[in-house]
């Protein structure tokens, strides 16, 4: 019974732990051109919002973070950042690689 409440007890402190904010630094980008813009619109800013505007049901604005993407919960703060270097304060979701944003500032 004592290894079931202890169980219980670390699993829950994991999924306290798991919602807290954090900071990521990367750089403002779109889900359609991802690192590369390669769709011929320079410079990069307006390349990022341009994808975005195509059609924001389907293209976002995301947080690229070394090779990682991950789109950001906040589709109007980000236009101002586009092809910029950021931190973004939020919570991550692993699995929907969705970003909610609480802040987003630029990075020094």
């Amino acid at each position: 019974m004592n290894k079931l409440i202890s169980t219980l007890i670390i699993g829950a402190a994991l999924l306290a732990a798991a919602d807290k904010p954090q900071t990521y630094t990367g750089v403002i980008t779109d889900t359609m051109c991802g690192a590369k813009h390669a769709m011929g619109i320079t410079p990069d800013d307006k390349c990022v919002r341009e994808c975005v505007k195509m059609d924001p049901k389907k293209w976002k604005y995301a947080l690229l973070v070394g090779k990682d993407i991950y789109v950001l919960s906040d589709q109007q703060t980000p236009e101002a950042f586009a092809a910029q270097k950021v931190t973004v304060t939020g919570t991550l979701y692993e699995k929907t690689r969705i970003l909610r944003v609480d802040k987003i500032e630029a990075a020094e």
